[in-house]
């Protein structure tokens, strides 16, 4: 929600971060939701590229804690991040997928209930390396899948094959797994845009997830470890024993406040509301392979396939 200013670049320079991730024209659609880049202060962003910088230094100083994670495959894009995904029945020359929030679209955030399907894009991505450096630009050809609607998520397909990016870049998609995400698994939540990686735990999950006008079933909450930022939405969920992707990071509460935009509140099956200030959430995406057929073709009526309808 701390979108890139003008002035921004020196206060990077200032603190002492290094390299600051590139940033194309604003994509304003998601300047005000969730994990996305936003309009704030340059105070914000200093604050934020601080804490990134000591998070940095501490992981030089002491030591990373998982070293099977790393940036191999994420993107950044204008405003989020996200990764270049594969399903477990993904063959080498189907066309690339890269997931990232629906809140993230550069056509809007869909409203409750909207669902975009099959839209044309020529968006582009920045390809990361291992090391979280820039090799290769990536781009779209349709929007294949997006919406705000019980999850937060976005397909872009890609022109390019998975083996395609293979052959130009070194680098493999990240597998989504089929399975319902653990309580207590080790999970990295690797940020593109911000070429950063936060290591936590799952501690639980939502039944129902309400931030504004919008409703998110069944979500991953996060251990206070994953302090994510401004910049974080799409990124990929990663458990730490499997290298698979369980979850898409899209939003936390900040202020304390009740069931607000950027303050999500959870609701209980008998209708009972917990606000958990400071704490971040993601959307499983087990459920998501079902949708996706032949060629990764979305087949929305397939067996198992429960992503909402237009």
């Amino acid at each position: 929600m701390r979108k890139p200013l003008g002035a921004a670049l020196l206060a990077l320079a200032i603190a002492g971060a290094g390299a600051a991730p590139a940033v194309a024209a604003p994509v304003d659609s998601a300047a005000s939701f969730g994990k996305s880049v936003d309009t704030g202060s340059v105070t914000s962003v200093v604050n934020d590229t601080v804490a990134s910088t000591a998070d940095t230094l501490g992981q030089v100083l002491n030591g990373p804690k998982v070293k099977a994670v790393n940036f191999a495959g994420t993107v950044a894009l204008s405003n989020c991040s996200g990764s270049v995904v594969r399903f477990p029945d993904s063959e080498d020359n189907d066309p690339a997928l890269v997931m990232t929030n629906g809140h993230c679209l550069e056509t809007g955030m869909p409203g409750p209930g909207e669902v975009v399907v099959d839209r044309a894009s020529s968006r582009t991505f920045s390809l990361l390396n291992a090391s979280g450096s820039r090799v290769g630009t990536l781009r779209a050809s349709k929007i294949a899948y997006g919406t705000m609607t019980d999850t937060d998520v976005a397909f872009y397909q890609l022109t390019t094959t998975y083996a395609q990016i293979k052959s130009s870049y070194s680098i493999n998609p990240l597998t989504v797994a089929d399975t319902h995400p653990v309580k207590g698994t080790a999970i990295t939540v690797a940020s593109g845009y911000w070429k950063r990686l936060y290591n936590c735990n799952i501690d639980g999950f939502a039944y129902q997830l309400k931030e504004g006008d919008w409703t998110f079933k069944d979500s991953v909450r996060y251990t206070s470890a994953c302090n994510t930022i401004g910049g974080t939405s799409g990124s990929p969920v990663i458990d730490q024993a499997t290298n698979k992707v369980v979850a898409v990071n899209n939003t936390g509460n900040e202020d304390g406040e009740r069931c607000t935009v950027n303050n999500p509140c959870e609701v209980d099956e008998s209708g009972n509301v917990t606000v958990r200030q400071g704490i971040n959430y993601a959307q499983e995406t087990y459920q998501i392979p079902a949708c996706f057929g032949v060629d990764n073709k979305l087949d929305l009526s397939a067996s198992g396939c429960v992503l909402p309808k237009p």
